[in-house]
């Protein structure tokens, strides 16, 4: 399915987590790096600070990574929880195609820090506004395309390992990590919702 062929509220729609994925994929690397490009030109960010960074990790890389998750859980945890917990799911996010990490930038918020000084202790929250408006255009565009996308935050053990190993900015400070590839199975599992009335209150309409 192309995005350009959906609407942006069916994308909305479509996207989900989706965790059973494979890396036989029909979307080519370039598309995954013209989705990227755009949505971080055109996702918001504080003050305009551009403050958003990513690394797309494709093929061997994305396992790479997941490799590098493996290494630093059965490191971190006590092997039962490592055993029962992290290894099953690891392995199911190293067979999907692809990886996008999703970084901040610190000196892109210290120069408005400093340029603004009156919303320099607003920064850091405005800036996970911002890494997650970004998450969501991506995820969102990804979904459109036809994948299955997952998001994971396995921050601070990877963040290092992950720094050594693909040359990352010392300002640079991972966020999340998000997985794609093809989804398995049929129809999407449909979702569920809490009244939507006691989520919203309207005055003035």
């Amino acid at each position: 399915m192309s995005a350009n062929t959906i609407s942006l509220l069916d994308a909305i729609k479509q996207r989900s987590s989706l965790h059973a994925l494979t890396s036989d994929v029909s979307i080519t690397d370039a598309r995954v790096q013209e989705i990227v490009r755009e949505a971080i030109l055109h996702a918001p960010t504080p003050f305009n600070c551009q403050s958003g960074r990513t690394v797309i990790l494709l093929k061997d890389d994305h396992k790479k990574f997941w490799d590098i998750a493996h290494d630093a859980a059965k490191a971190s945890v006590p092997p039962a929880v490592f055993e029962k917990a992290f290894e099953p799911r690891v392995k199911m996010f190293r067979a999907a195609y692809g990886t996008i990490l999703f970084y901040e930038s610190q000196d892109a918020l210290d120069k408005i820090g400093s340029k603004v000084p009156m919303v320099k202790a607003a920064m850091p929250q405005w800036s996970e506004h911002a890494t997650g408006m970004l998450q969501y255009a991506v995820w969102t565009m990804l979904c459109a395309e036809g994948l299955g996308v997952n998001l994971q935050h396995y921050s601070p053990m990877v963040d290092a390992p992950a720094a050594k190993q693909w040359n990352i900015p010392a300002d640079w400070t991972l966020k999340a990590q998000m997985v794609f590839g093809q989804r398995t199975g049929g129809r999407l599992q449909e979702k569920t919702f809490q009244p939507v009335e006691d989520r919203i209150k309207v005055y003035g309409a």
